[in-house]
């Protein structure tokens, strides 16, 4: 298992992907239709302009959310190898939440935490 492998997952990924879309532009019928391009929001329908500048602060505050999300992913497989590994696997997770928290400490000092 090589990067000849790799190459052929590469290839194999992007070849299954394209056939897909193929078939779905060839087999679905495009239509046009007005109701298609409005924006849609809860069902409700919109008024006044819909394209509105949101604050930036909303993005920070999900990309800061998406951080501590993945954070949780990396927790689970190190806890089921903490008692093997050791010492070295208790470092190791002090490392990195001290990682977390220098970047969770900078967010809030940028302001990034406070809600509208």
């Amino acid at each position: 298992m090589g990067a000849s492998s790799m190459i052929v997952l590469i290839i194999a990924a992007l070849a299954f992907s394209s056939i897909a879309i193929l078939i779905a532009k060839i087999l679905t019928k495009a239509t046009t239709n007005k109701q298609k391009g409005e924006p849609y929001e809860c069902g409700i329908p919109t008024k006044g302009k819909t394209w509105i500048q949101l604050n930036v602060g909303y993005y920070l505050f999900a990309l800061i959310f998406l951080i501590f999300d993945v954070e949780l992913v990396f927790l689970y497989p190190w806890a089921v190898v903490a008692k093997k590994v050791g010492w070295i696997a208790l470092v190791e997770i002090v490392i990195f939440f001290f990682i977390l928290f220098v970047g969770f400490l900078y967010a809030h000092k940028k302001g990034a935490l406070k809600w509208m």
